[in-house]
């Protein structure tokens, strides 16, 4: 392979009296030319070494050809209005509808007019509670930042100004007079989309009014906090601050908004633990929290008196994790059991209602509607059960299906099975294989393994047309769930954070070397993948492991665990990753493990695609820029060294179908192709 050559300078830090190189810094600043001329140069050599593939176009025609099929959302109802998201098949951006009972539906918001090409997307939306007014917000290219529309629902029409500018957070109405959101200062330094956002501002929008006279509410220089999360009850008798510091643990505040100029009341004043209001009765608070409980639990306390000294419990700590939803004044406990879904129904006295039956062994979400609705909606999902969405009844405990989708699929030509393996220091870990049944343990089986492991974050089980494409040919497909993730609560993740950040490196390692000793695969034919955390994990594992892996897919990763807290949100992360002015030993740890830094010149790694997007807000494109730098110029071996830089795209939402089809089809190329394997 030739590359592109990359521009070396003697730029240096000092940590803690060690000296650290950084060369390819000039590739942090995503608005020079000299960094435009080398994304275009990347992606040039990437394009020419994929377009060599012969079955490329065959595994984009089969990918399109599995996609092509309708999709919808669970629906749900805001005023005379029943809502839902419909995708026809091959849409860029799914559509959303609207009917009135027994008409036709119709043509509500479709994103795909927003933009040419379809990289402007809905971000979000939220209706008033008569559903009346609503406002919707607009991404463009991907961009964490969002622009909010306001509008009336009978007609459509506009109302005032577009609100600029929103970053992190969601829209609530505060009847139809104006709502609530929150967004960050324009950075100081370097573009808006790498430059630090560091405190979040909770204002409230009145309509009718410009955005620049918005009262703040919240936060700001005197209470300075980088995430501020609101919503009102469902009654709209008050209204929940949560602020945060990092991606765990949160303060909790109310605010009585039917007493006029009333005070912010503190109902929890640290950040050790998470909590949120989930519904409320009169003045009585029903709240879930892990204060006290690992795994979670639902308490309750009465508004006068919110603080956690006057908390009582409703639906007790288990050995199974917990989150929780309100619906037809009913809660549901949605439990993980072992990277699976159980669920329950209680009444608001804590009194169990209904175990609700599930088709099989998978993931279900959902089951949230108002307090009026007796009917509700929920999907369920596994890797060989494709995501249908079933209507049920509070009132019975009975579901029925509503909108099953019709795939290109036979499920009983397929199955997976759940095993536990242990990870170098004993812990037992899941790993969920899937394969087409009939399947030979040859250690030739071509095998992606797929992890994430970070930020109390579960990967549970869903269907995907992308995965069923590798299914197909004969591939397994394994997730492990790692130390880091959610899937046993809090211990689980606190094991994957930091000073321990080893842990979940070293579980997916075990987790490929299990692969291989069971004959599933062998190293010649074992792809590893994982996005933002995920690349991470990959980037490391492949440092660390060279020999072990065929290919490696890292994507929008943070590779740079020095200088990460340096750019846009990172340093709220530094809850599950230390930084490196932390201590001399979070420095040292950080330096080496970093993905970047880890590399070595003379080491023969696996063919890597990495991918990034040019507008990737949340974990900048100059991780990947300098990784993929850093990697061309160590890699001792033959194998190949791409980058992938999608242009007007961000860090994965709102990904237009055109280009995702084109994003994995150039993955499962470049996979098979390295394998030395052809598409069937």
């Amino acid at each position: 392979m030739i590359y592109p050559e990359t521009k070396k300078e003697n730029i240096q830090d000092t940590y803690f009296g060690t000296i650290v190189q950084d060369p390819y810094r000039w590739l942090e600043d995503d608005r020079s030319a000299e960094t435009k001329s080398w994304v275009d140069a990347q992606n040039a050599v990437t394009q020419k070494y994929l377009a060599q593939i012969p079955f490329r176009g065959a595994i984009k025609e089969r990918l399109t050809k599995l996609m092509n099929y309708e999709k919808f959302s669970q629906p749900f109802k805001e005023g005379e209005y029943t809502y839902f998201y419909k995708n026809s098949g091959l849409q860029n951006q799914s559509v959303l509808y609207r009917q009135k009972e027994n008409s036709e539906a119709e043509v509500f918001l479709d994103p795909n007019t927003f933009s040419k090409d379809a990289t402007t997307s809905l971000a979000g939306i939220s209706f008033s509670k008569d559903g009346s007014v609503l406002t919707y917000q607009l991404s463009e290219g991907g961009s964490d930042w969002t622009n909010a529309v306001v509008m009336k629902a009978d007609d459509k029409t506009i109302i005032g100004d577009t609100i600029k500018d929103i970053k992190f957070s969601g829209i609530a109405w505060r009847g139809n007079e104006g709502f609530y959101y929150s967004t960050y200062d324009k950075p100081s330094e370097g573009s808006k989309l790498s430059g630090l956002t560091q405190y979040h501002k909770l204002y409230f929008h009145k309509l009718g009014t410009s955005q620049k006279e918005d009262k703040l509410i919240f936060g700001g220089d005197k209470m300075p906090r980088r995430y501020i999360g609101v919503s009102l009850t469902e009654d709209e008798r008050y209204l929940i601050i949560s602020a945060a510091n990092s991606t765990s643990g949160n303060e909790l505040y109310i605010k009585e908004l039917s007493t006029p100029n009333s005070a912010i009341v503190t109902v929890v004043d640290n950040f050790e633990k998470n909590h949120d209001i989930i519904d409320n009765v009169g003045s009585k608070l029903y709240i879930f929290t892990n204060l006290n409980a690992p795994n979670g639990r639902i308490v309750t306390v009465d508004a006068a008196k919110p603080t956690t000294d006057n908390w009582k419990e409703l639906v007790k700590e288990t050995n199974n994790v917990l989150s929780a939803s309100i619906g037809g004044g009913k809660i549901f406990a949605k439990y993980i059991k072992d990277a699976v879904s159980m669920v329950l129904q209680y009444s608001r006295e804590g009194v169990l209602e209904h175990e609700i039956e599930l088709p099989g062994i998978g993931t279900a979400g959902g089951f949230s509607s108002k307090e009026t609705e007796k009917e509700l909606f929920f999907v369920f999902t596994s890797y060989v059960y494709p995501t249908t969405i079933f209507k049920y009844s509070v009132q019975t405990g009975k579901s029925e299906v509503y909108k099953k989708p019709q795939v290109d699929f036979d499920p009983s030509k397929y199955e997976s099975k759940q095993i536990f393996y242990r990870s170098k220091d004993g812990t037992k870990v899941p790993m969920i294989i899937t394969y087409k049944k009939g399947l030979s343990l040859t250690g030739k089986n071509p095998t992606l393994l797929y992890g994430y492991g970070g930020f109390n974050i579960s990967l549970t089980p869903a269907f995907s047309t992308s995965v069923l494409a590798l299914l197909e040919q004969g591939a397994v497909y394994a997730v492990p769930n790692l130390r880091g993730g959610g899937e046993y609560g809090e211990k689980w993740h606190l094991a994957g954070t930091k000073l321990q950040k080893q842990n979940v490196f070293d579980d997916f390692i075990a987790a490929a070397s299990y692969l291989i000793a069971e004959n599933y695969t062998s190293k010649d034919y074992l792809a590893i993948m994982g996005g933002s955390n995920g690349g991470l994990l990959v980037g490391a594992t492949m440092a660390q492991r060279p020999e072990l892996f065929k290919v490696a897919f890292p994507a929008v990763g943070v590779m740079d665990m020095l200088r990460y807290h340096k750019f846009t949100s990172g340093a709220g992360w530094s809850f599950d990753y230390g930084t490196s002015a932390d201590s001399k030993e979070m420095f040292d740890y950080l330096h080496h493990y970093s993905p970047l830094h880890a590399l070595k010149k003379g080491v023969k790694y696996p063919a890597t695609m990495v991918n990034t997007a040019d507008h990737d807000d949340r974990v900048v494109p100059a991780h990947s820029f300098k990784f993929a730098a850093k990697l061309q110029e160590t890699q001792a071996g033959p194998a190949p060294v791409l980058i992938s830089i999608l242009t007007n795209a961000g860090h994965g939402a709102g990904k237009p179908t055109d280009k995702a089809i084109e994003e994995v089809a150039d993955k499962w190329a470049f996979l098979f192709y390295n394998m030395g394997l052809t598409y069937k």
